[in-house]
């Protein structure tokens, strides 16, 4: 016991001084975990850890990894990044794999091990290229937001191989290896079907059961438990951990819930890849550089010249210039973090021998040295390789394409979606501004949520919930619930991080309007019986909104008896008291399969008392829908008024008696 206490001691000392220097250097972390595994290894004069331990933990990393790139990339996202993204990236993979397997294949090396060190070069460090980026403050030229967009779906592109790589070492012969990659790719699909039911019928009733417990200790037990479940069914499977972490990250990633869960998932995701990265250290040995320098440094020298010239050619056949598509070239050039989680899997599987598997580390160590220089000079290269003068580009001067990936920009985070953040959002969508608000309260986002509105379950007061909804990239925030300590806790973490950004914050009076503004609010807003109103028109004036314009739409309001201001879903908390039940609300009904009011209009169905303020279709969101509109089975109807009428209302949909 005191032998395994002073290694965890001797490790955990060593990775946060590695850590602290590295970063004063301005070098990754990911490379300062390495520096350590190497220090503590096998192959080198100083203290050695047991390896085998390390190894174990290390796995988890690679399964968390995959985990939050499963949460970040879920279907519909994919899908969104656009045509050019998804061919330029997927190329630059598949391109480069094929491309440095033949050669590797041709120099003697065997096709599985081959394959392998294609699909390692494939990988560029997304960590290197977005930090020196933001250094050279350069991260919004064209170049570099299509080289950051293809550097994230790289990681994506890397789960079939997490599949593939296994199945190398264990069949013999091509017809062994087809049989069995059959295999494996319907084992794939099984697992994916399991993780999508479990998903679909599962997860997301279980996690509204565990937030209504208001336990973070419970949900980030829920969260481990889930992730770590699913790689253990992909085991049983013959398949990677890994592979089941991301699946099950993928249909979190579907739910309310995605923010909140990356956030608790992230502090162990990341040590646990530190001691990734530590086990890669390990294997690494710095004597085998006698033999394998002369292949090391042709190795690195391949990664990067193959993948700057098929990146920038790929790049220019869809009409970026020469002199952006070289620049695209050297910032992807690199290798990236995720060729060693591949090179751990071939090393584990046997895929790959000792002397390849050094050499292939030494490679990816090398370009990843020499990542900084390769991306700071990039316009420099790009100019002698393009033969043109060293004046910037005019495409970097124009905004980026349907080519970066999809982030939030110029949109508001409302902080609370109760009554009051409700009102905020529903005039912000009406003046078609663009919104995202985190709630705790498990049935109100469940009810939003299924209406079509973008509210996530997540605790505003992390940091790192705001930074997941694009606090970067927002326009206003809106603090509408009535937590004062909670609200100093966002405006400590706004004012650190967007010290230009407008807060405005609810308060129930005007006691603590002094310490609000004094912490950086915007502007303080005391509760009063307009407080919905006047927090609406505040923000719309913030926005630019003509003044005139906000004045004619708060007499509208309230000349049609404050109808939007009414409209709430109900929440836990709204059944306190018999009066708070009988006040209107929204109810969301979904229209089954077997539904009668499938097929039919929503003019057919003579409500009483009950309006459709909205309908959902394929997560879009029409607001107040004509009477000849055409119900679909898996529509959701947004009805508004009281309970009894709603009730009625639900049951002529359904078909059926609610409870």
């Amino acid at each position: 016991m005191e032998h395994h206490f002073s290694q965890i001691v001797l490790l955990l000392g060593l990775a946060v001084f590695a850590i602290l220097v590295f970063q004063r250097l301005r070098i990754p972390s990911s490379l300062a975990y390495l520096a350590v595994g190497i220090l503590v290894g096998p192959h080198t004069s100083g203290p050695v850890l047991d390896t085998r331990q390390v190894q174990a933990f290390a796995e988890f990393g690679i399964v968390f990894l995959l985990f939050t790139i499963g949460l970040t990339f879920t279907l519909s996202e994919i899908a969104s990044l656009g045509e050019q993204v998804l061919k330029l990236g997927a190329g630059q993979v598949i391109l480069t794999t094929i491309v440095v397997g033949i050669g590797a294949w041709l120099a003697g090396v065997p096709a599985a091990g081959a394959f392998v060190l294609g699909a390692v070069f494939a990988q560029t460090s997304t960590t290197i290229l977005t930090r020196q980026l933001t250094e050279q403050a350069e991260e919004n030229s064209r170049p570099a937001r299509l080289a950051t967009a293809m550097s994230v779906f790289q990681d994506v592109t890397a789960v079939p191989f997490v599949v593939i790589i296994p199945v190398l070492g264990m069949a013999a012969g091509a017809g062994a290896l087809a049989v069995t990659l059959g295999w494996a790719l319907g084992k794939a699909l099984l697992a994916f079907g399991l993780v999508y039911a479990a998903g679909r019928w599962l997860l997301r009733p279980l996690f509204h059961l565990v937030a209504e417990g208001r336990s973070a200790e419970v949900f980030t037990l829920t969260v481990l438990f889930v992730s770590l479940i699913a790689g253990w069914t992909t085991h049983l499977l013959g398949l990677s951990m890994s592979f089941g972490g991301f699946l099950v990250g993928m249909m979190l990633g579907e739910t309310e819930f995605r923010h909140q869960v990356e956030t608790t998932i992230r502090p162990f995701r990341d040590v646990l890849l530190g001691l990734f990265f530590v086990g890669i250290g390990m294997l690494f040995d710095p004597a085998s550089l006698r033999e394998t320098w002369l292949w090391a440094g042709i190795g690195a020298t391949v990664l990067m010249a193959s993948k700057a010239v098929i990146v920038a050619q790929l790049v220019r056949l869809y009409g970026m210039d020469s002199h952006s598509a070289w620049r695209t070239g050297m910032m992807l050039a690199v290798g990236g973090e995720f060729g060693f989680a591949l090179l751990a899997i071939a090393l584990n599987s046997g895929v790959v021998d000792e002397r390849l598997g050094q050499t292939a580390i030494s490679s990816v160590l090398i370009s990843m040295v020499a990542a900084p220089f390769l991306i700071r000079f990039n316009s420099v290269l790009a100019d002698r390789l393009a033969g043109l003068p060293g004046v910037p580009s005019v495409a970097d001067a124009q905004p980026p394409q349907a080519a970066s990936a999809p982030v939030r920009k110029g949109h508001v985070i409302i902080c609370g979606y109760g009554r009051i953040g409700q009102s905020v959002g529903h005039f912000l969508e009406e003046e078609g501004f663009p919104f995202v608000a985190l709630d705790l309260d498990p049935a109100r986002v469940r009810d939003a949520y299924t209406a079509g509105e973008p509210v996530f379950f997540g605790d505003a007061t992390q940091g790192d919930i705001l930074d997941a909804v694009g606090l970067a990239e927002a326009r206003l925030l809106v603090v509408s619930h009535e937590d004062i300590a909670a609200s100093l806790k966002v405006l400590r973490h706004v004012r650190a991080v967007r010290p230009d950004l407008p807060v405005m914050v609810r308060t129930r009076d005007e006691s603590h309007v002094e310490e609000l503004q004094a912490a950086g609010a915007s502007e303080v807003i005391p509760e009063t019986l307009e407080a919905g109103l006047m927090i609406a028109s505040q923000a719309l004036l913030l926005l630019d909104v003509p003044l005139a314009k906000i004045v004619r739409r708060m007499q509208r309001q309230r000349s049609s008896r404050y109808l939007t201001l009414r409209e709430f879903f109900r929440g836990d908390e709204l059944l306190s008291t018999a009066e708070q039940r009988e006040q209107d609300r929204l109810r969301p009904v979904v229209v089954s399969d077997n539904s009668p009011a499938a097929g039919r209009t929503l003019g057919d169905f003579a409500f009483e008392h009950v309006v459709a303020t909205a309908l959902v279709r394929d997560r879009v969101r029409q607001l107040r829908p004509a009477p000849e509109t055409r119900l679909q089975a898996g529509d959701v109807v947004v009805l508004f008024g009281s309970p009894e009428d709603l009730k009625q209302a639900e049951t002529e949909l359904r078909g059926r008696t609610t409870v």
